[in-house]
């Protein structure tokens, strides 16, 4: 809509897994016989342990079976069973609550929204507070943007400096911690967000700005705002394998200029979402003359969203696949490129739009990164130990040791080996509660039916709260 680019456990897990959706967790939880794998420097490390869960903690991480301080823990005996820490999706757009629980029956334990509205400060409140289940959640404030060929109908849009500092001080206010930048920010409000983000301590992140599209851009003249002159503006990450191919190499499939553009990424350090389903799902609609977006796993999107998307997935189901294959292979090329430049990488799916569901498009995404030459190690590790040290959270999150955020998921074989593994986790893990997968099989279930009423209240509040209101009538919702 607003953005673009067997009851298993039974078998191994034998005391008792269902729990009330949600419950927390009063005494601990053991998990006996299970391998946890966890990424450490790019390499997977296997051990057979006992893990114990107290609160939202790991507390016991060994070899040693020791009794839990809790005096009636519960024991899970996963024998053939792998532990592995929570995934990321790093790149998702979130319109509903009910959707959420679709996240976690994909093993995603942490999201971050990239087009904010206030409703998304209060699920992740709530979520945090314990009265919401649902992967941890991140957001971005509203997309920033100005005019141009990129411009969406709920971008909040700035063409001066002095628009860009109220709007980002609007937002500082509201709540919100990260900005998101769009394509065709202008220079002028574009280094005026990078100033008053600085001042405000707040994250940038998003599309690299392109600044104004004039004539001849970018094929005759260069682009207004070089992608260089991005790297070392301090992004958070940049979104988008596809957008980097565009505004750093101007849409050339040239392996050895994307190799170069990819030392040049991974000495500025920035930290890259490549995002590979995003282009990959338009070729998909186009292979499928538009069925493609009405398989079944469609259903867990929003159906507000999925009005607004009509035309766009028209659009691409009329279009021939083959003139697209090409891209879609080079976009993959790209990201292996900058793997093997040193470029660090976390996983997004670009999930809730178009057709990318949420949750399963993270795995599909996964897929996609070995699929582009990636190990299946190192893509765990994106989703992983890597955001886990984007976030600051080193030894504390997307780790299997004492102290790491008890977001676990239990797979009945190892991703680290075959990333397929990760399609349907056994059971998982949130802050300390468990979710069997019938459980999980319920919040899917529960996301194909969203609160359509609610959905388009928060929708048309969030967007009069940024100064753009639409009129439901005029969409025709």
């Amino acid at each position: 809509m607003f953005a673009r680019y067997g009851s298993a456990l039974a078998l191994g897990l034998v005391t008792a897994l269902c729990l009330p959706q949600g419950l927390a967790l009063s005494k601990a939880v053991v998990i006996e016989g299970a391998t946890l794998v966890d990424v450490v420097d790019g390499q997977p490390r296997r051990k057979l342990a006992t893990l114990v869960i107290e609160g939202d903690r790991i507390v016991q991480s060994s070899l040693v079976k020791e009794t839990a301080k809790s005096d009636q823990p519960r024991v899970l005996s996963a024998s053939d069973h792998f532990v592995l820490p929570g995934l990321a999706d790093m790149h998702v757009h979130v319109w509903d609550e009910a959707e959420l629980g679709a996240y976690l029956a994909h093993g995603v334990t942490t999201v971050r929204n990239m087009s904010g509205m206030p409703f998304h400060l209060d699920l992740a409140r709530r979520i945090e507070e314990g009265s919401l289940v649902g992967p941890r959640l991140l957001t971005t404030g509203p997309i920033l943007n100005s005019p141009g060929p990129n411009a969406q109908i709920n971008h909040q849009m700035v063409k001066t400096a002095a628009e860009a500092r109220e709007a980002l001080a609007a937002q500082a206010d509201t709540g919100y911690k990260r900005i998101k930048v769009y394509s065709n920010l202008q220079r002028e409000p574009y280094e005026a967000i990078l100033e008053e983000a600085s001042k405000r301590g707040m994250l940038v992140t998003g599309h690299s700005p392109e600044g104004s599209r004039g004539p001849g851009i970018p094929f005759e003249e260069p682009f207004a705002i070089p992608f260089e002159d991005v790297l070392d503006d301090g992004f958070e990450t940049i979104e988008h394998s596809e957008s980097i191919l565009w505004h750093g190499l101007t849409d050339r499939l040239d392996e050895s200029a994307a190799r170069e553009l990819a030392r040049r990424i991974a000495t500025a350090g920035v930290t890259v979402t490549p995002t590979l389903l995003a282009h990959h799902n338009l070729v998909r609609v186009a292979e499928s003359d538009g069925a493609f977006a009405r398989r079944p796993e469609a259903a867990t999107l929003n159906p507000i969203e999925q009005q607004t998307e009509t035309q766009y997935i028209a659009t691409w189901a009329a279009r021939d696949a083959a003139d697209h294959l090409d891209k879609d292979a080079f976009i993959g090329t790209l990201t292996r490129l900058m793997a093997e430049e040193g470029v660090p990488l976390v996983t997004g799916s670009d999930a809730g739009i178009f057709a990318n569901p949420p949750g399963v498009s993270l795995i599909d995404e996964l897929e996609l990164l070995v699929r582009a030459g990636l190990t299946p190690a190192e893509v765990i590790a994106a989703s992983t130990r890597e955001v886990a040290r984007l976030l600051g959270e080193d030894e504390r999150s997307g780790c299997l040791d004492v102290g790491c955020a008890a977001d676990l998921v239990i797979y009945s074989c190892d991703p680290t080996e075959r990333i397929s593994c990760a399609r349907r986790p056994l059971a998982v893990v949130r802050r300390g509660r468990l979710f069997d997968r019938a459980e999980l099989d319920a919040m899917l279930e529960q996301a194909r039916h969203p609160d359509v009423e609610r959905t388009l209240r928060n929708l048309t509040e969030g967007m009069a709260a940024q100064g753009t209101p639409i009129d439901p009538a005029a969409l025709g919702l």
